[in-house]
């Protein structure tokens, strides 16, 4: 595994898939932030959900998705809505 899997929410699936998108670093993830991340995750994978658009945010910040705001989960769920397949 690589160093973005050592980040929390991040498993070796999302690790893969973040690789395969071009995202390889915790700085490059950051700077795409989570919502392009997923884009970029929707792109390869159209079964990709709410969950994990929460999850690449979590990494950023750094916590456990359930430790979000719930300004912040109200925002991407709204983005999720606008963007799902």
């Amino acid at each position: 595994m690589g160093e973005l899997s050592s980040l929390p929410n991040i498993g070796k699936t999302v690790e893969a898939q973040l690789n395969q998108v071009g995202i390889f670093t915790e700085e490059q993830l950051a700077a795409e932030g989570s919502r392009g991340a997923w884009l970029k995750i929707q792109s390869i994978d159209t079964s990709a959900c709410i969950h994990r658009l929460l999850a690449l945010e979590g990494a950023i910040q750094g916590v456990r998705k359930t430790e979000l705001s719930q300004e912040v989960k109200s925002s991407l769920k709204a983005f999720y809505q606008e963007h799902k397949l």
